[in-house]
This record gives C-alpha cells, sequence and structure tokens, in this order.
C-alpha cells in the first residue's frame, strides 16, 4: 500500500489478515494514539476512530506528534 505520509511518499505492507488500520499504522510508525493528531485526505481523524479507520493505497496523512516540555 502506496501512502503520503507528512507529504513524503511511503510504501507499507498491510497485515496478513486483511486491511491496515490508522490505529496499526501508528504501531509500526511507534507513534503513540494518544499524543498525536491525524488528518487524512485534508480530514481530522477523531482519535476515538482510529482503530476503525482503514486506509487505502494513495491516502494522504499528516501526522503531528505532541511534544511536552517546559
Amino acid at each position: 500500500m502506496t501512502l503520503t505520509l507528512n507529504g513524503e511518499t511511503r510504501v507499507f505492507a498491510g497485515p496478513a489478515d486483511g486491511p491496515l488500520s490508522l490505529s496499526a499504522l501508528l504501531g509500526v510508525l511507534g507513534l503513540d494514539g494518544r499524543k498525536v493528531a491525524v488528518e487524512r485526505n485534508q480530514e481530522i481523524v477523531p482519535r476515538s476512530r482510529y482503530a476503525e479507520t482503514w486506509l487505502a493505497s494513495g491516502d494522504a496523512l499528516e501526522i503531528v506528534h505532541f511534544i511536552g516540555g517546559g
């Protein structure tokens, strides 16, 4: 599956048992779903829908990772 991730085209293999969810992609990328905001095809995806948002080849994703500091 080919996705555009933060402006960069990348190829990902979906799991053998079906399509790739947004939640699974975040796991592959090593990102904590509680600390990111995701836009898919120019629409914000609510955090509560990450597990049920299925990705398709050609999707464009923007992922913002929150970092705390002081």
